[in-house]
């Protein structure tokens, strides 16, 4: 239907035409969320940690990356060689000690508030029995009223010792043609490694002594 196959109101019939007013804003809010938290919190929490570590790490990485894209009549060619001759020793020791002594002493704390319960009664308010005021006041009305009294004691001790060797020798070649015609793509990776790893006369020693004294009242 295009506007020329529209009839136009007459003046007679606009001024038959009427409207109501929208209710204000605050009227058809959906959700009404009042949350009061009393929170008494008393934390301690004393970490020891020791960490010792004998490493050796070889990473020798050797890449080559040819591509075409979108090309006609080319060619892409990649060579990666390598060559790796690795000898990791470690002759040591690795020790590692957490010796912990606390003393905590935590005293009563204030006590919370009580909860007072919110004066629009929480969740669950009655269903209106009068369908005109269906949409009148919040659709869901929230009242949270939590009081928190903790206490908190954690005492950690670790302890982490360690010996290693890690070596890892990477080659990588890559040829590519995408969307060519009469292309040529050639990738060739070579890769010779000696890797030797050897671990003397090592110590991994870890120690975690914790010794505690809590009161909670």
């Amino acid at each position: 239907m295009s506007d020329k196959d529209l009839t136009p109101l007459s003046a007679d019939e606009l001024a038959a035409e009427g409207g109501s007013a929208l209710p204000d804003k605050e009227v058809v809010s959906l959700l009404d969320l009042n949350a009061d938290l009393d929170l008494a919190l008393d934390v301690a929490a004393p970490i020891d940690l020791a960490v010792a570590a004998n490493a050796n790490v070889a990473a020798p990485i050797n890449a080559a990356v040819s591509a075409n894209v979108l090309s006609v009549g080319s060619a892409a060619g990649a060579l990666a060689h390598q060559g790796v001759n690795i000898d990791q020793g470690i002759s040591g020791s690795a020790i590692a000690n957490a010796p912990q002594d606390s003393s905590i002493d935590q005293g009563a704390g204030s006590a919370p508030a009580p909860a007072t319960p919110g004066a629009s009664g929480g969740v669950g308010s009655a269903v209106p029995t009068d369908p005109s005021s269906a949409l009148d006041g919040d659709l869901l009305n929230v009242d949270v009223n939590a009081a928190i009294d903790a206490k908190l004691a954690a005492p950690i001790a670790g302890a982490v010792a360690a010996n290693a060797n890690v070596a890892a020798p990477i080659d990588a070649s890559v040829g590519a043609n995408i969307a060519s015609v009469g292309s040529e793509a050639t990738a060739v990776a070579d890769q010779s490694g000696s890797i030797s790893q050897h671990l003397d006369d090592v110590t991994a020693e870890a120690t975690a002594d914790q010794q505690s004294d809590i009161n909670q009242p």
